[in-house]
Formats: structure tokens, C-alpha cells, sequence
């Protein structure tokens, strides 16, 4: 008995460790069971050519990336508010005002006058001389452009050859057609020794079968007084011209020119002296610049007047937006980060124990010109006519 008894008190004793044991491992042993039978879902029930468009097959999208999403979302669904908002606008900006639009083209530009209740009515580009000028004057600097690349090499590498050849077909095209031109005899007389500049210079690179520095140096040199008279007569055409346009557009709205707005585009280097914006300026007076009137920065020279006249809605219809949430009129046409980021980049400056470099703080209604200004700034000539004499090399 004593026997039974100690074994059946051994029995208990194991089971009761066994069970203790079973209760502890049985979630990890579940736990695994569920992932491996998750994977062999995935694996076998996912045909192998669905696998290429089903998404996360391996871990799942972490919670943090998924709340970003979700967050981020609100930005995207901004745009499309965005948009219908801004045709709304569109609508009742043209309804109520009139603008006029003056845009760079090959042409001399195009001004466009919208008024309320009335088709768009575009101006007449300037005169014929105003692209012709521009045209032999591009012509000595796309010269200049076939052959820079190969100053280096050119009695080796003739890959400059039979593309010098073609452009002096062309010169010799427009030289041809000179006397058929419709232009005063002094315009004609500066176009022709221009091109015959540049046939001479092209001409001693195609006979020699190559070029130095020095030979284009001397070309540049020789041909500048010409390009500095074509520069000036197509300027002056342009402004004139824009100049009678505006005279007549203004006789035509009266008393409503006052209400007027305007606006131009420009690239990086068209922004100083900008022909057309200044033009405008000097009918609708200083007081109308960054406030009636407005320069968009394109990245072409060429804009259409949708896309300007969108950017152009945008920054007159967030004015109300500054008023109502920041309680000033210009403040969106600024970058909303940009008075944080100013003083982040002061902090950090700071904390280097450097000074920052930044512009000055200036009123959200400036009517400073857009664009450089300040003769303080920087050092050597402003003017072309300023920039000293280079002695020309001597021709080899």
C-alpha cells in the first residue's frame, strides 16, 4: 500500500507540472500555428501571377506610415478645392475688371485686353524690323554657339563642319532676300554688313578647316558694334510701338484705367529691365506695382494667357484669404513659411555663430520694382555701353 500510495502521489505530482507547462507554451505554439498558417495562405492560396499586383504580401504597412497617409491626404484633396474655387473666381474677376496682359513672344510680345462683357482684343505685334533685328543679331551668337564647343580640337574633330555649312546656306538665303525686305534703307544696310560679317568669318573656318580662340575672339569683337545697333533698334521699336498701343487702350477705358489691372512674365534673364513690365510701369505709375500690377516668373520665354491668367487669379483671390485669416490684404502674396524660415535660418545661424544672410525685412505692400535695384549691391558696369574696351588679338 505504502508502494501505491507513493507512486500515486508521484503521478500527481508529474501531471500537475505537465499541465502547468501545456497552459505556458500553448499561446506561443498558437501563435506560431497562426503565422504559419498565414504564410501558407498566402503562399497557397495567392496564384503565383496575382502576386505581382497584391499588395503587402509580406509584413503589413506599419501604423505609422498609415496615419501619415491618412494625414497627408488632406493636402491632396486641397487641390481639387483648389481648383474649382479658383474658376470661380476666374469668373468674377473677369466679370467685374478689366486686364491687360502682356506677354514676351518671338513676335516683340503680346498685349491682350480683357474687359468685362467683351472677347479678349490683342494688339497688332510690332513691326516686321523688330524680328529681323533680332534675327542677325542671334545669328553672329549661334555662330559663335557652332563652334565654341570645338575651339579646342577643330582641325581634329570636324563635327562642327557640315553644320557650320548648312547654317551659311541660311545666311546666304537672307542676304538674297534682303533687297525684296520692307524696311528703310539705313535698317537694310546694318542687317546686310552684319550677315556679311558673319559669312566672312564662316567662310575662313570652312577654308581653313579649322578655328582658334583667338579667330572667334577677333570675330565677337568686330562684329560687336553691329549686335550694340541691332540691340537698339529693335528695342526701340518694341517700346514704341507698345508704347502707342497702351495710348489707345487707354483713351478706350476712360475713367475705369484707374481699376485696371495688369500683368507680364518674365525668366531669369529677363527680370532686370524687364521691356514690356516696364512699359506698364510708366502708364499705370509706380504705385501699381505688386498691387495692380503684377510680374510672374515663367520658366519659358513663351506663356500661355491661360496659365498666366490662373497664376494670376490665385494671387489676387488669396488676398482675401490674408485679410480674413491674418488680417492683411498682401500677406499672401508672400510664402507663408517664409517668415518661419527666416527666423529658423537666424536661429541656426546663431547657433554657429555665423551671421545670416537675408534680405531686407520690407512691408507686404512694397511697390519696390522686382528685381534688382540697389547700385549698392554689387560691383562693374550696369550698362553695355559701360563695359571697358578689350583690345581685339591680333588676327592670326
Amino acid at each position: 500500500m505504502e508502494v501505491r500510495y507513493f507512486l500515486n502521489r508521484i503521478f500527481r505530482y508529474l501531471f500537475f507540472w505537465v499541465f502547468c507547462i501545456a497552459i505556458i507554451i500553448n499561446p506561443v505554439i498558437s501563435a506560431a500555428s497562426t503565422t504559419t498558417s498565414l504564410t501558407a495562405n498566402k503562399s497557397t492560396n495567392i496564384p503565383d501571377f496575382m502576386k505581382i499586383v497584391v499588395v503587402n504580401e509580406g509584413a503589413p504597412t506599419p501604423k505609422a506610415q498609415i496615419a501619415f497617409d491618412n494625414i497627408y491626404a488632406l493636402n491632396d484633396g486641397m487641390f481639387s478645392i483648389y481648383d474649382k474655387s479658383l474658376a470661380i473666381y476666374k469668373q468674377h474677376f473677369l466679370a467685374r475688371h478689366n486686364l491687360i496682359m502682356a506677354l514676351f513672344s518671338g513676335k516683340g510680345g503680346r498685349f491682350i485686353l480683357y474687359r468685362p462683357g467683351q472677347p479678349p482684343l490683342e494688339a497688332e505685334p510690332p513691326p516686321a524690323i523688330y524680328q529681323m533685328a533680332k534675327a542677325v543679331g542671334h545669328t553672329a551668337m549661334a555662330t559663335y554657339d557652332l563652334v565654341a564647343p570645338y575651339i579646342s580640337d577643330s582641325a581634329d574633330d570636324q563635327s562642327w563642319r557640315a553644320e557650320l555649312q548648312a547654317y551659311r546656306t541660311r545666311v546666304q538665303s537672307a542676304l538674297d532676300a534682303l533687297n525684296a525686305a520692307d524696311i528703310k534703307p539705313e535698317e537694310r544696310t546694318l542687317l546686310r554688313d552684319t550677315l556679311k560679317q558673319v559669312e566672312i568669318f564662316m567662310d575662313k573656318c570652312l577654308q581653313k578647316g579649322s578655328f582658334t580662340y583667338d579667330d572667334v575672339l577677333t570675330y565677337a569683337r568686330e562684329i560687336q558694334p553691329n549686335l550694340a545697333k541691332l540691340i537698339t533698334l529693335a528695342s526701340s521699336t518694341q517700346v514704341g510701338h507698345w508704347y502707342n498701343i497702351l495710348e489707345k487702350w487707354k483713351q478706350i477705358l476712360g475713367k475705369e484705367w484707374e481699376n485696371t489691372y495688369a500683368l507680364s512674365n518674365s525668366i531669369y534673364v529677363a527680370r532686370q529691365n524687364n521691356i514690356l513690365f516696364s512699359v506698364l510701369v510708366q502708364f499705370m505709375g509706380e504705385k501699381a506695382i505688386n498691387d495692380h500690377l503684377i510680374l510672374l516668373e515663367t520658366t519659358d520665354f513663351t506663356a500661355t494667357p491661360d496659365t498666366m491668367i490662373d497664376a494670376f487669379i490665385r494671387i489676387i483671390s488669396d488676398r482675401a484669404l490674408g485679410q480674413v485669416f491674418f488680417n492683411d490684404y498682401r500677406l499672401m502674396d508672400y510664402e507663408l513659411l517664409g517668415g518661419g524660415g527666416r527666423k529658423a535660418i537666424e536661429a541656426e545661424a546663431a547657433k554657429r555663430g555665423l551671421k545670416a544672410i537675408l534680405p531686407p525685412l520690407v512691408p507686404y505692400n512694397s511697390t519696390e520694382w522686382p528685381w534688382k535695384i540697389n547700385p549698392a549691391s554689387g560691383t562693374g558696369p550696369g550698362r553695355m555701353e559701360d563695359i571697358q574696351t578689350i583690345i581685339k588679338p591680333k588676327p592670326t
